[in-house]
């Protein structure tokens, strides 16, 4: 980094904060519609500030795509993704501030979309305004998608992608999410998993009925939960016929990256204020389940009488909402088959199947170019060797239409201000403000040794 940048860093430490503040105090809750048409305004601006050409990429009943192009020195395109909606921040009652009044707590800032993904965004813009003001140009030529569907699956995003295929052509590509581990280590995630997410209806009476009936009428909460009960043994094995067949094992190398990660047990038992793990796992091994396993979630259930006190009732219907996380090579379309084909089999055809999201895994490989080249940046940032995760837990929707799309590699690399402790979807979501400081210094070297 040369001495210009640091001391333009130096000087300019709040930049990223203060931009952070301004993209946090905007709601932006998707699966609400709320704010989004401001959010993309602000976005928009934000990137016409930089000095990008913006357009916007948009269908009918969808939040617009923001999309900017800046040129710089060299050919070499790198391609950036991030999204500019969060997920919704109820329940208010557990924040210790209002989620879109941003608050600054013991080196810390508080808002909803503080972690995922706002910070992101506020720590590229950052290094950009820096090397722009310190070079006059940028060193490489970026390009970026900002999209508001991505908590909510990213729905519409392939449909809004796909007529401006040549317009997103790149030499890589960057998506979002990466930070530092715990020693410091540069983060490197390499894909995520697929996922299939469902509903489960059944209703059993035309209308609720006294709880006294329990002894001859049916049970819409009995039917389905034992129906669920189904999905998975007492040892939580996914029962489903044929959910395995196409699972793909990691490799060596998979699994020996992940060996090299740092053992995070008791911040995590702390974080999630648990006294064990499933199965009484442990140090890596834990890295190892929660990257390659393939899981059946029960993310919601609804049936009866929930509010305060008692009221005696037999349930007509009963919900579920259910996840499947997927890994390589596993396909939405036939797990979702088989979980109709199963349920028949157990004699639960009323049940009705109704599906949300669907997304495919996606995974870099180890070996792949790119992966390389942004390993060695990443080590020369601070001299640690990168942390890489092999396929994240979570699921990036998106990854599969950028595959098809636009047929560029891509990783995610330390550019946000993530750590373990973030409450990312949850009340008190929080940043480090170091952690944005160096987000915004990585950038800067990352951009400059991509130009080099």
């Amino acid at each position: 980094m040369t001495s210009a940048l640091q001391s333009y860093l130096e000087a300019h430490d709040a930049d990223a904060r203060d931009l952070l503040v301004r993209l946090c105090r905007q709601p932006s809750v998707s699966a609400q519609h709320l704010g989004m048409g401001e959010m993309a305004a602000l976005v928009e601006q934000l990137l016409a500030a930089a000095g990008f050409t913006t357009e916007r990429f948009a269908v009918p009943d969808a939040p617009p795509i923001i999309f900017g192009e800046r040129k710089g020195r060299s050919p070499y395109t790198l391609l950036l993704y991030n999204h500019y909606d969060v997920q919704p921040p109820e329940p208010f009652e557990l924040w210790d501030s209002p989620p879109f009044e941003p608050t600054i707590r013991d080196g810390k800032l508080f808002a909803h979309g503080a972690s995922d993904n706002k910070s992101e965004i506020a720590a590229r813009l950052s290094a950009i305004h820096a090397l722009l003001a310190t070079e006059g140009d940028l060193p490489i030529t970026l390009k970026w998608i900002i999209e508001g569907e991505e908590e909510v699956g990213s729905s519409h995003f392939e449909d809004i992608i796909a007529p401006h295929r040549q317009r997103l052509t790149a030499d890589a590509c960057l998506w979002e999410g990466a930070g530092f581990d715990v020693q410091g280590r540069p983060e490197l995630g390499l894909g995520s998993k697929g996922l299939l997410y469902v509903q489960l209806d059944v209703q059993c009476l035309s209308r609720d009925a006294h709880s006294g009936g329990a002894p001859v009428l049916p049970s819409a909460a009995w039917r389905l939960v034992q129906a669920l009960a189904t999905l998975k043994d007492a040892s939580g094995r996914i029962t489903i016929p044929g959910f395995h067949d196409a699972v793909r094992p990691p490799s060596e190398a998979q699994i020996a990256a992940l060996r090299e990660q740092p053992v995070m047990d008791e911040e995590m038992k702390v974080t999630y204020g648990v006294e064990r793990f499933v199965d009484g796992l442990t140090g890596h091994d834990l890295f190892v389940r929660q990257a390659f396993a393939p899981t059946c979630n029960i993310a919601g259930l609804e049936s009866g009488y929930t509010g305060e006190g008692s009221k005696t009732v037999l349930p007509a219907k009963a919900m579920a909402k259910i996840d499947f996380r997927l890994v390589p090579d596993q396909e939405p379309g036939d797990i979702l088959a088989k979980l109709r084909a199963h349920l028949d089999a157990q004699g639960y055809r009323d049940i009705q199947i109704t599906t949300s999201e669907t997304a495919e895994p996606v995974v870099t490989p180890l070996e792949a170019p790119i992966v390389r080249h942004i390993a060695a940046i990443a080590e020369s940032f601070e001299g640690k060797r990168p942390s890489i995760t092999p396929l994240s837990g979570g699921t990036l929707p998106l990854l599969g239409a950028l595959k098809r799309q636009v047929g560029v590699p891509g990783l995610s690399a330390p550019g946000n201000a993530t750590y373990y402790g973030n409450l990312m979807h949850s009340p008190n979501e929080h940043i480090r403000l170091a952690d944005l400081a160096r987000a915004v210094r990585f950038n800067c070297h990352m951009f400059a040794q991509l130009g080099a």
